[in-house]
């Protein structure tokens, strides 16, 4: 009598080490998957800190149109600008200092090239067609896709460029200046 008690007990135990097995196994699936999304969201954010970098000249980054219908900021991303601030602040000393001692002109900004090639066209752009563009015509800047469409963004925030919605696409052209407004 006492063996099938200690079989049934044994069998329990193999089900629950099976099932606990099983559960952990799920759980590591899932922290793999969240730990991935984490690295894409700080190499994203690491794009972001570069691109407000390079805006040196600004005194406040500019609010995307998303996050001025939404309302407040999230915490999270007023410690990233911050951050940028901060560090553009930094950078904007060091480059100045450096600038004057070595004399050497600085390279235009992204957001300008970016400009300068819409200028040029009349229709609506894709952000990888205005990337292509800009690769064939300066070669020695190579930002990615991310950067190029974070520019684009940044200009469309500021009222320099129009972003065009259709379906799943979104396109870019050169702002309409106001007659009574130099560009």
């Amino acid at each position: 009598m006492t063996s099938q008690p200690a079989a049934t007990l044994r069998s329990r135990y193999v089900e629950q080490a099976v099932s606990d097995l099983e559960r952990n196994r799920h759980r590591q699936r899932q922290l793999a998957e969240q730990l991935r999304m984490l690295k894409e969201e700080e190499a994203l954010l690491q794009e972001i800190l570069t691109l407000a970098e390079r805006y040196e000249g600004l005194s406040d980054p500019p609010r995307l149109p998303e996050q001025a219908q939404e309302g407040p900021v999230p915490q999270r991303a007023r410690q990233v600008s911050d951050a940028a601030s901060a560090r553009r602040a930094t950078r904007t000393t060091s480059d100045t200092a450096k600038s004057g001692a070595k004399g050497k002109s600085h390279r235009p900004l992204l957001g300008d090239m970016l400009l300068a090639l819409l200028a040029g066209h009349d229709e609506p752009r894709l952000a990888k067609e205005v990337r292509k563009e800009l690769l064939q015509k300066h070669p020695d800047r190579t930002p990615t896709p991310q950067v190029v469409r974070n520019t684009l963004e940044s200009l469309v925030a500021k009222g320099r460029v129009e972003r065009h919605r259709q379906h799943h696409s979104v396109t870019y052209t050169l702002a309409k200046a106001p007659a009574d407004q130099p560009q």
